[in-house]
Parts: C-alpha cells; structure tokens; sequence
C-alpha cells in the first residue's frame, strides 16, 4: 500500500512540475511577445534621453509619454539582460511606428542621434556667422555675450583675428551640443584647408605667408561666385602685387565701411582712408575680409597665368578682363556707365 501510495505522490508531483514548467513557458513567451510587438506610436516621435537618467526613470517618461504600453517587459529585460540596458545613450531620438520593443531599446544605445544642419555659405563673415549661431536651435549658446576677441580667446587663439578663420559649410550638430564646440571644429577645418592649399603653392608667388594666402583668398571669394573665373582674378590681383599696383577692390572698400555701407559706393568711399580700403592702401588688406570657400583658397595659391590687371563687373556675376588702361575703361563704359 505503501508503495502504491508513494507512486501518486510522485505523478502529482511530476505533474505540478510539468504544469508549474508550462505556465513558466508561457510567461516567458508572452514576454517575449511583449518586447518583440511594436511601440505604441502612430507617427515618427522624438525622444530625449535625459542626461544622467537611469533606465528606470526612462522607462516612467516612455510609459508616461504613450510610447510604450507598459514597463514591465523591460524591467524584466532589464533583470535578466542588464548587458541590453545599460550603454543607453543621452540625446534626441526619432522613434518610429512597427518598432519593436527590443529596437527600441537598441536604437537608444546607439549613435543614432538626431542632428540638426547649420549652413554657413562661402562669402560670409564672421558677424554673419554669429548670428546664425544665435539663432540655431537646439544649440547651446555659450557665446552671445562675448565679444568677437573673447569667443577667440575661448577658443585658444587669443591673439588672432576672426575673420576668415572659420571654413564655410554645411555642419550638424545635436541638441545640447555648444556654439563654441562648432566654431572650433569649424576652425580646424580651415586651418587644415588653408594648410594643404599652402603646401601646393605655385611657384614664385607675391605671398610670404598662408595668412596672407586666406586674406587673398577672402577677397576672391568676394568679387566672384563664378568657378571658372577666380583662377583668373587670383591672376589679377597678384600681377598687380607684384607690380606695386594697388588692387583696388570694392569689398575692401565695403568691409572697411561697416555699418555705413549703404548698398552703394561712392567716390568719396573709394577715397575714404580705412585699413581695408585697397584703393587707398598698397598691398593686401591687414586681415580676411570673409570666409573664402575651397576654390577660393585654390585660386590663391595657383593663379592662373595671363596679362590681364584689371577687371569689370558685367552685371550677370561674370566679369569683364583687360590688360591695358585704355581696354578697361571702355569697359566701365560700357557695362558701368551705360547700364
């Protein structure tokens, strides 16, 4: 009897575990379907990760947020695979419909980061470029009450001027990024494009040093937007150097106006004794006069060859060349005057 008695014991047993193993299954399959069902989004939504938030607050702000139905999958997840959960990184990021629990959770350990687009075009100057920094969202702004000499000196070059120091692009950034960070990246950029350009210098050129190779680069950045043309002003304006001619230029004059550029220039302008005025001064401005682009750059360090010292603007962006006084004036005349 005893026996028989034991044998039931057993099977009971045996079944309960049996029962206890299924039921254990089929909590883990459903939480496995939990984590692997998508998101409760119904359109592309942004997600900050908090800086120094723990997985758990994130996990109340999703919940909070209707982007997922309930924490429990994931703290689940988080006991039994704390690897899945902990390289959650802090920033912006975009979620999208028929992701799955488990993607989310990936996507935000990843680089993924939403990144915001900062142009600053070719010609630009420094002012220009500081108010499109102030007005960048999702950057932190560091530099607002700083001075142009200031916002240098926090950038470690306390003693350098700012204009044309920055290469003009197309930069991204993430929320929370700084002004400053941006400004010295763009820097570096310029600093190596002005370096490689210098290396691959023509020969014999009427420049001692890069600087005085951005500063030309600036004012052919400034008198032309057409490529084929500033290989051939860059020509132009070191025949003129070299020369001992004046390079007589109109942004010159522009820049060293300021503020009391008015959209015209006059004759007294063109008298107006500034340090940029090139029609006043010999030689080169004493700084960039704007951000000169990569071909700019290019243009300054290898001219084009030639016998042209003076050109026109023929009022389509395009210039008119001359070699001769006599050639240049007609031209004036005709695309100048008579326009």
């Amino acid at each position: 009897m005893k026996q028989g008695s034991d044998m039931r014991v057993v099977k009971i047993l045996l079944g309960g575990a049996a029962l206890v193993g299924v039921a254990a299954f089929g909590a883990y399959q459903y939480w496995q379907s939990r984590l692997a069902a998508p998101i409760a989004l119904e359109a592309p939504t942004i997600y900050e990760v908090p800086r120094g938030a723990g997985f758990q607050q994130i996990l109340g702000e999703l919940e909070s947020q209707g982007i997922i139905e309930a924490a429990w999958p994931y703290r689940v997840l988080a006991k039994l695979s704390p690897e899945a959960v902990n390289g959650l990184r802090s920033g912006e990021f975009e979620l999208t419909p028929g992701m799955s629990g488990r993607e989310m959770v990936a996507w935000l350990s990843s680089d993924n980061i939403v990144t915001y687009r900062l142009t600053i075009p070719e010609g630009w100057t420094f002012a220009q470029m500081r108010r499109a920094l102030a007005e960048a969202p999702k950057l932190e702004h560091r530099t607002q009450d700083m001075s142009d000499a200031e916002v240098m000196a926090a950038l470690g070059h306390e003693d350098e001027h700012p204009e044309g120091r920055f290469f003009p692009d197309t930069y991204r950034y993430h929320k929370g990024m700084t002004d400053l960070a941006l400004l010295e990246r763009a820097y570096a950029r310029m600093d190596n494009m002005l370096r490689d350009a210098w290396a691959g210098r023509s020969d014999d050129l009427p420049l001692e040093t890069p600087y005085e190779a951005l500063i030309l680069a600036s004012l052919i950045e400034r008198e032309t937007g057409v490529p084929n043309e500033r290989r051939r002003i860059a020509g132009v304006f070191v025949r003129r150097l070299e020369r001992g001619m004046r390079l007589q230029t109109d942004p010159t004059v522009i820049y060293g106006m300021g503020e009391d550029y008015d959209g015209n220039i006059t004759r007294d302008d063109l008298r107006r004794e500034t340090p940029y005025n090139t029609y006043v001064i010999d030689g080169l401005p004493p700084t960039p006069i704007a951000m000169p682009g990569e071909a700019s750059l290019e243009a300054a360090v290898d001219p084009a060859p030639g016998d042209a010292l003076y050109f026109v603007s023929r009022g389509d962006g395009s210039h008119y060349f001359s070699s001769t006084l006599a050639e240049h004036n007609a031209a004036v005349r005709r695309y100048i005057l008579n326009r």
